[in-house]
């Protein structure tokens, strides 16, 4: 019997080229989360105006998406690719006169656009990678592709704590542990803003020139093309048939869930680190680790699909993520953050086959299929903010007061569990079902 084999001789530099957008856009993401609270301190925001950091990061997604598949639809990959670098090299460079303004809102609608680009990388992308062999082994394939995403996160991370978060004087404490920002006034504090501004500003621009090497390389190289024609009917006629797909439904509102979990739980590591006392600059290495455990367990669970189901290793998956949420909540100190990063091992594999179930046999429909498993991503923009309302009930501290008889910060995990119930679900019923990848 011939084994099908993962990536193709014909298909490897095409899928080398793509891969690498992969760990360029896990850089954005993660040089983004620790944002939250960086702004919080220098513009002096509580936590749900900070959470909108990721509102607007994540909005971009479900703003672009759709736009983004009719474009790779009635043009090309290469198109759709080339245009998302584009629009991520222009948001980025934006963060210069957002800083040169200093202006909260100008920062937000930078992101946004920024994310423009993501989107339209996003929705290429996955399909792309998908349709580069057989449908036997796609979900492998996916999973192999996103596996280099959490490399970029890292370097993402890596820039945050080297260039930005250890270098913030905003973020300065005296020795009785108090705020030395907030105790300025005037021009003293003016200045440390305006500095630390240009700080956050750095490496975003240094990003968007990097982008634009990018281009250049993908522009001249040869990949396949999947020119089309095709209108916006038989867009229309395509989105009918998909949302008939109780399979790809299901898997449109698990993947919402799922973002939306991973995001919350990246983003107010810090703030449930900084609870316990640990420094935003001390914060980066438990998320370190989580991005670690997490590209770990993607390459594990990766080769676990050979001999499990898909659905039944999301649901398993979904179940321990349950387990680690309730110790994140539960369990107070230095154990509930170590709770808090196992949850990432549980993830590494939810969102590249909650993808491949979704979008398994739907052939040339998987175009706008995936763009709107892309706008699924708006869960990462809008559930960070209810997760930010819970830490804002007894003020902008994250302990001000105790819900169920923990501070609120660990309360607020509540919402990451109850994301995973819905994950563990779809899950479930994959495996009773629909067949999971077969």
């Amino acid at each position: 019997m011939k084994k099908t084999t993962v990536v193709s001789k014909e298909n490897l530099l095409p899928f080398i080229l793509i891969t690498s957008l992969f760990a360029l856009w896990g850089f954005a993401n993660d040089i983004t989360n620790p944002m939250v609270s960086a702004f919080k301190k220098v513009l002096e925001l509580n936590n749900t105006q900070a959470s909108w950091v990721q509102a607007a990061f994540y909005g971009g997604y479900f703003t672009m998406a759709l736009p983004a598949a009719y474009v790779i639809k009635k043009y090309s990959y290469k198109t759709g690719i080339i245009l998302g670098l584009v629009l991520y090299a222009f948001g980025a460079i934006l963060f210069y006169p957002a800083a040169a303004m200093e202006n909260y809102y100008f920062f937000l609608a930078a992101l946004y656009i920024l994310t423009f680009g993501l989107a339209f990388l996003e929705t290429t992308a996955n399909p792309y990678i998908l349709s580069m062999g057989s449908e036997e082994t796609a979900t492998q394939r996916l999973n192999l592709a996103q596996s280099f995403n959490p490399l970029g996160a890292l370097s993402g991370l890596f820039v945050a704590q080297t260039f930005i978060l250890s270098s913030l004087q905003s973020d300065d404490i005296d020795a009785q542990g108090n705020s030395i920002y907030e105790t300025l006034e005037g021009a003293a504090k003016s200045a440390v803003k305006t500095s630390d501004l240009m700080i956050i500003r750095n490496p975003y621009v240094g990003l968007g020139l990097f982008v634009l090497l990018m281009i250049v390389i993908i522009g001249i190289s040869k990949m396949p093309e999947n020119k089309e024609a095709d209108g916006a009917s038989g867009m229309w006629e395509s989105i009918k048939r998909i949302f008939k797909k109780e399979r790809f439904v299901g898997g449109v509102i698990s993947q919402m869930f799922y973002v939306g979990a991973q995001i919350m739980c990246w983003t107010y590591i810090y703030q449930y680190a900084e609870n316990q006392g640990i420094s935003n600059t001390d914060a980066v290495n438990y998320a370190y680790a989580a991005l670690i455990i997490f590209l770990i367990g993607r390459f594990i669970f990766t080769y676990f699909l050979k001999f499990i189901d898909s659905g039944k290793l999301l649901m398993i998956l979904a179940f321990l993520a349950i387990l680690f949420c309730s110790g994140a909540i539960f369990i107070e100190g230095r154990w509930g953050l170590y709770s808090l990063v196992m949850i990432s091992f549980c993830m590494s594999l939810m969102f590249p086959t909650i993808y491949g179930i979704a979008l398994h046999g739907l052939g040339d429909d998987a175009k706008y299929a995936s763009a709107f498993l892309v706008m699924a991503i708006v869960g990462g923009a809008f559930m960070p903010i209810l997760q930010g309302l819970i830490l804002d009930f007894g003020g902008t501290g994250y302990g001000d007061i105790k819900i169920l008889g923990v501070p609120e910060v660990n309360f607020s995990f509540i919402l990451p569990l109850l994301c995973f119930v819905v994950v563990a679900i779809y899950g479930f019923r994959t495996y009773k079902y629909y067949g999971g990848d077969k």
